[in-house]
């Protein structure tokens, strides 16, 4: 079953986002590369504008089910050694597609 990953991310760890995809053999993608946001619980506000000027970016892969505790284990390790950027992934099911 294929199921779709959905990382959000602070703009500074896109490069690393983008090796973790590279060193998992993750070849399909779609990027986001300035959104707004804040983390749920103590993320600081990334909007852009002068009082909140970071960015967040996101990431969207679609990838075999065997491949989303890999995925998640690199993200969750990004995000222990970079608190104070923060990183999150969201996990769904592909019903279908074309």
């Amino acid at each position: 079953m294929k199921k779709a990953v959905f990382i959000t991310y602070n703009q500074a760890l896109t490069e690393r986002v983008a090796y973790i995809l590279d060193q998992l053999q993750v070849r399909g993608f779609t990027q986001w590369p300035l959104i707004n946001g804040a983390g749920t619980t103590d993320g600081e506000p990334r909007m852009g504008s002068h009082t909140w000027p970071e960015m967040n970016s996101a990431t969207l892969t679609v990838v075999e089910e065997e491949m989303v505790p890999l995925i998640l284990k690199y993200v969750k390790n990004l995000d222990e050694v970079n608190k104070e950027n923060g990183i999150r992934a969201f996990v769904w099911d592909i019903t279908d597609m074309y």
